[in-house]
């Protein structure tokens, strides 16, 4: 057997992390048809089927599941290797913003190892609602966003498309005859117009029970039982419970995690080689792991709720990426 061709393995993880040979197609700008000879190219130099496609979906064998790992080990050494030898090494300041639900998954591990690799780039790394890095970006206050986007949008690169899900506690029993208590993110955010577009459809009435400013702040007070939230399903954490059709909630639909650069600043070596890290390391890196609040260095749990003589009490606390301070605000 001979060496895996980088760019059939290139090919395969835009598919695996996208979903799709159409929209694999539009990333990396060749014809769908080109796609899937790549992927029978691949198949035929591991001897083994990597993907079962249908005209409706696309999922990986276990052989697949296996090549993703070793596909993103042999593009990131071949990163490494041409920034190496053309002696162009990325260097000076990156200016991230990432959207906090993403402190649940392995991407504060990719920035890790992206810094070992690029010593000489430094972060300003801002953590925030994924409305907020938008317009930080609009203005010139970022290089590269790694988050939701707005549906309807086409920007970005797409690095991986989610269900939208309402998540509660195993206890939680919404009563549709009153207003749903929810707890969302401030204006401008995603999931909350999400979440009002949908109940709004279903002329279900709703009303904001808690406000929080941070990912761990909107995990506490679902998990305290004050409201009913919506999170992408592959982000949902430990500690919350997806609701299911059962409980009598409209659908969400879909949300998109994407990679999106500033058009000032995209062609700079430090941006380029983020861009390829980020989307070497395959879409299940930006899914939420088991024990988050003890597998990430520096993460740290939403501090308890607690009620006490009818009243709520809240609190603060700073998460290890960006500084971020998770805000309470709860209505009666």
């Amino acid at each position: 057997m001979t060496g895996f061709d980088p760019q059939l393995l290139a090919t395969f993880l835009a598919v695996e992390q996208t979903g799709s040979f159409t929209r694999a197609a539009a990333r990396l700008g060749i014809q769908q048809p080109t796609v899937s000879q790549h992927i029978r190219r691949l198949e035929r130099q591991a001897g083994r089927t990597l993907m079962q496609r249908d005209t409706h979906s696309v999922s990986l064998t276990a052989d697949g599941e296996a090549m993703v790992g070793f596909a993103r080990n042999i593009l990131a050494a071949s990163e490494q290797a041409a920034a190496y030898f053309s002696g162009d090494r990325p260097s000076g300041r990156l200016r991230i913003g990432i959207s906090d639900d993403l402190a649940l998954t392995r991407l504060p591990q990719i920035l890790r190892d992206f810094r070992r690799d690029n010593p000489l780039v430094d972060f300003d790394l801002r953590v925030d609602q994924s409305g907020l890095l938008h317009q930080r970006l609009e203005s010139d206050r970022l290089d590269v966003f790694i988050g939701k986007r707005p549906g309807g949008e086409q920007r970005g690169q797409l690095v991986k498309r989610d269900r939208l899900v309402w998540v509660g506690t195993p206890t939680t029993r919404p009563d549709l005859s009153k207003p749903l208590p929810l707890v969302v993110y401030p204006a401008p955010s995603i999931s909350r117009t999400e979440m009002h577009r949908a109940l709004n459809g279903a002329r279900l009435p709703f009303r904001s029970a808690c406000v929080c400013r941070g990912v761990n702040g909107l995990i506490g007070a679902v998990a305290a039982g004050i409201g009913i939230s919506a999170m992408a399903a592959t982000l949902v954490p430990a500690q919350l419970t997806t609701l299911g059709t059962g409980h009598r909630l409209p659908e969400l639909g879909t949300i998109d995690l994407v990679l999106l650069t500033n058009p000032r600043t995209d062609q700079r070596p430090a941006v380029r080689a983020l861009i390829a890290t980020v989307l070497a390391s395959g879409s299940r890196s930006l899914t939420a792991l088991v024990n988050p609040h003890s597998s990430v260095p520096g993460f740290l749990a939403a501090p308890p709720l607690r009620r006490n003589a009818g009243r709520v009490r809240y609190g603060t606390r700073r998460m290890h990426l960006g500084g971020l301070i998770n805000e309470y605000s709860l209505a009666a």
